[in-house]
């Protein structure tokens, strides 16, 4: 195995200090080496020139613009951070992201993906992606031990920005959890990869998920973070209150989490038209 350089070693330190989630740090140093092999050429030999030029090569391989902005967003923090040069920071853009609505499944084909999930555990995780409107990553992580039966929550640790939270354990998920840790055993890692000592590879229950929404025939194109879009707007939808369903994503801002207001088909058909409230004695014409 290679070392480690100095530069990299710094990155790491430099994110340990200000606490970014393991998630964050994988995705920056992966973009930081990324970049720099590109050029062919050690990161802090490159300027804010390269930068640009890199963008724009991505943008040519039609990288979404979400992969765009990570990206940017690690340069400006090796920029910035580990090599102190604030003045970069302010010239390293982010793309602006089209909007767009999020995919969102209706009950019945929650249950048409979930029943067409292959594997015990790959079916449990992502019902309880679902049931609790995890990220993929939250639920990789998941352990025995924040299964809070007695309260009714699951811990998540380390979520997006490296924050704690709760959500809540629904009777008819902790059911399911109880059956699947009954067949499977599983030890530290509620949902652990093949190496039982590891938790399972986000990109195992990514699979998963594709594979289901064809066994399924599912018409919208499905990922892991569709099912947590789902559980948003359905909660939305039975009335639930925006800035509880804030807390429960752990969103920063409820401006994120109003966007569910928009896919939300209860809360638009119960707004009432300007049309509703004019006294019209005439038709209009065919």
């Amino acid at each position: 195995m290679a070392a480690m350089s100095p530069l990299r070693r710094r990155m790491i330190e430099d994110m340990t200090v200000r606490n970014l989630s393991p998630a964050t740090q994988q995705s920056y140093i992966y973009a930081v080496a990324r970049f720099s092999r590109h050029f062919a050429c050690s990161p802090d030999r490159l300027g804010v020139e390269h930068v640009r030029a890199y963008q724009v090569h991505l943008a040519g391989l039609k990288r979404s613009w979400s992969h765009i902005n990570q990206v940017s967003c690690a340069l400006r923090f090796f920029y910035g951070v580990t090599l102190g040069q604030r003045e970069a920071v302010e010239r390293i853009v982010s793309a602006r992201e089209p909007s767009k609505l999020p995919v969102v499944l209706s009950a019945d084909e929650i249950v048409q993906f979930l029943e067409a999930v292959l594997g015990l555990r790959n079916r449990a995780a992502l019902t309880t992606a679902y049931g609790a409107g995890l990220r993929v990553a939250e639920v990789a992580r998941l352990a025995v031990t924040d299964i809070d039966s007695a309260r009714m929550v699951i811990r998540i640790e380390h979520g997006k920005g490296g924050k704690d939270r709760y959500v809540m354990l629904s009777a008819q998920l902790l059911q399911i959890l109880r059956a699947y840790w009954r067949i499977a055993r599983p030890g530290r890692w509620l949902f652990p990869g093949r190496d039982l000592a590891q938790p399972v590879n986000v990109a195992t229950l990514q699979a998963a998920c594709r594979r289901a929404t064809r066994e399924a025939r599912l018409s919208k194109p499905v990922t892991v973070h569709t099912l947590r879009h789902s559980f948003a707007t359905h909660l939305l939808e039975a009335g639930t209150d925006l800035r509880i369903i804030q807390v429960l994503l752990g969103h920063a801002h409820v401006s994120t989490t109003a966007r569910y207001t928009q896919v939300a088909t209860s809360v638009v058909a119960a707004t009432t038209s300007p049309l509703d409230r004019l006294s019209l004695r005439v038709m209009p014409p065919p």
